[in-house]
């Protein structure tokens, strides 16, 4: 599986590790890695394209995992494990962090010790438009914690966010269930359970430029998918239907993740477990009808 000796920095070296996974993208990994800030570990998901390769041989400060097989988002649990600095930042193989943002973000997560993700603006493409997902988060309709540093939020983007590596690595990461888009909804449940703070911090910015090598309709899958699965694995019955009826009106992509959904389900059904009230409440808030307009899921819900 490649390297797994962790990371080691002194008390005065980096606070942050970006941790890239990727796949087949060599292309967009040769623009966004030499432009994250501090150390950088590679995962690469079995890659045919000599992605690992170009970036072991031309990118000395970034560290290649080359897992031989396709791992999907769990592949960032390793580089979370790997990293030996207390955050870690996320990116794509086509986004990248903001001259000084990382060190932004180690500011306000030292400053605020139950924050587990700092979930940051993430701005589109060369013209910087915000991700429309970054108003919902700035909206702030769960309000704002007095220990946190901005509007608490249940779901992030994650090519934008900075996590607290001991909480994420406690709530058990990324999982193989969803295993890939959509991935972000059932960790930031997890660690809200737990008591740990989620928030959006409009002053760490990251910018996205989204690959041209993509497939809307089969994205659109997987987001039917995944909601049908997390919604099985952390919320009540009810809304485990609703998901499912959200899915089958969303045409052919909608079924077809409902029918791929179904493969899954006994995994699913095996780590089902309920939120602790106060966690549904507010999960549950954010579907209110007023706001309930088959929003885009990519990312769950702010």
């Amino acid at each position: 599986m490649g390297d797994t000796t962790p990371e080691r920095n002194g008390a005065d070296g980096p606070r942050v590790t970006v941790v890239v996974a990727s796949r087949d993208r060599r292309a967009e990994l040769e623009r966004s890695l030499p432009r994250h800030e501090g150390p950088v570990i590679l995962l690469d998901n079995g890659s045919a394209d000599g992605s690992a390769e170009m970036a072991r041989r031309r990118l000395v400060h970034v560290r290649v995992v080359e897992l031989g097989r396709n791992l999907g988002a769990p592949a960032r649990n390793l580089g979370v494990r790997l990293a030996g600095t207390p955050y870690v930042a996320f990116a794509d193989d086509d986004s990248w962090w903001a001259e000084g943002a990382l060190e932004r973000a180690a500011d306000v997560l030292d400053a605020h010790p139950r924050l587990a993700v700092l979930a940051g603006r993430v701005l589109v493409g060369p013209e910087g438009r915000p991700d429309p997902v970054c108003a919902e988060m700035a909206a702030g309709p769960l309000g704002t914690e007095p220990d946190l540093p901005g509007p608490s939020v249940l779901g992030f983007l994650a090519c934008g966010a900075v996590v607290r590596r001991e909480a994420y690595l406690a709530a058990g990461g990324f999982d193989k269930v969803v295993f890939f888009f959509g991935e972000e909804e059932r960790l930031a449940l997890d660690l809200a359970a737990a008591g740990w703070g989620l928030a959006y911090v409009e002053t760490v910015v990251a910018h996205h430029h989204p690959s041209p090598a993509r497939d809307p309709g089969g994205r659109r899958a997987l987001a039917a998918r995944n909601a049908v699965l997390t919604a099985v694995m952390r919320r009540p019955w009810p809304v485990v239907a609703r998901a499912v009826s959200s899915a089958a009106r969303g045409g052919p992509a909608g079924r077809r993740g409902i029918r791929d959904a179904v493969g899954r389900l006994p995994a699913a059904l095996a780590s089902r477990r309920a939120l602790p009230p106060w966690v549904e409440a507010a999960r549950d808030s954010l579907e209110r009808p007023e706001r309930r307009q088959d929003r885009p899921r990519e990312a769950g819900s702010a």
